[in-house]
């Protein structure tokens, strides 16, 4: 059986899964407080959910501001991992950040997360610097990485 692959525009009634994702993927998850904020208190944010026929199995975020966009956080479920669909999100939100006219895009990794930094590359990004003690878990450094459109 042929799983269907789409993506839209996260809605209310994600959230509960964004969390539950969040919880798997990262040691200090946001909140559904945080992505509530995110979907309606954040005039920029912008949240694209990736869904296998219909379960929500991954999000991208960023925020949008006037022609640089800045990432906040890409996750998917541990259960889908290894099947590309990361490179689903930053297909399309990369399409969005063009059609938006976004010249710039940022993120900041984890030191330590290779796969993403590989996957980053791929579309482009460049190490350009690092934060020290980024990450407040654990006090992991943060490489700081961006891709001119």
């Amino acid at each position: 059986m042929c799983e269907t692959i789409t993506h839209r525009k996260m809605e209310r009634a994600d959230i509960a899964a964004l969390v539950e994702i969040e919880q798997l993927s990262f040691p200090t998850p946001w909140t559904e407080e945080i992505f509530l904020h995110e979907l309606e208190g954040n005039a920029y944010s912008h949240y694209i959910v990736l869904l296998m026929d219909d379960t929500v199995v991954g999000y991208c975020g960023s925020w949008i501001v006037l022609d640089e966009c800045h990432i906040t956080n890409v996750a998917i479920h541990p259960g889908y991992r290894g099947k590309g669909l990361g490179n689903e999100l930053m297909e399309r939100l990369l399409a969005d950040c063009v059609e938006e006219g976004v010249c710039l895009v940022s993120l900041e990794v984890r030191r330590s997360n290779t796969i993403a930094q590989s996957m980053y590359e791929k579309y482009g990004f460049t190490k350009g610097g690092i934060r020290k003690n980024y990450y407040t878990d654990d006090g992991e450094d943060a490489i700081v990485m961006w891709v001119e459109l």
